[in-house]
């Protein structure tokens, strides 16, 4: 059984792909969703935020390859999510710098077996 964390993650916030042509895949997916981006970063990432504050994405990859989907798990105080994680020896990419956006702060980290995560808190 895990061990229980004192800063828990309280909601998957978004789910995201990173694709080969963000221009074309926003098209897409807007006409599937029936609303423009949200959020939308030419070149680099669009997002749609729902009702309920759930967000779907895209973000171009800069290697020029579909990863498939990603998660960002919801957090309310990222700065201690990142010590408590760093604390278990989880691997965060760039040492746990937070990305600082327009609409939250990201910590870029992974699991034993290389798969990507994002530990996110909205602003």
């Amino acid at each position: 059984m895990a061990a229980q964390t004192a800063t828990k993650i309280s909601r998957i916030d978004a789910s995201y792909y990173t694709v080969k042509d963000l221009d074309a895949l926003t098209k897409f997916y807007g006409s599937i969703l029936g609303f423009e981006p949200t959020l939308a970063m030419p070149g680099f990432v669009s997002e749609w935020t729902f009702a309920g504050g759930e967000t779907f994405g895209l973000y171009k990859s800069p290697e020029g390859k579909s990863s498939g989907s990603g998660v960002m798990f919801g957090v309310d105080d990222l700065k201690s999510k990142i010590a408590e994680c760093k604390g278990l020896g989880i691997e965060l990419e760039d040492g746990g710098t937070i990305e600082d956006t327009p609409v939250c702060f990201m910590a870029f980290a992974q699991d034993p077996e290389g798969n990507h995560f994002i530990l996110h808190q909205r602003k």
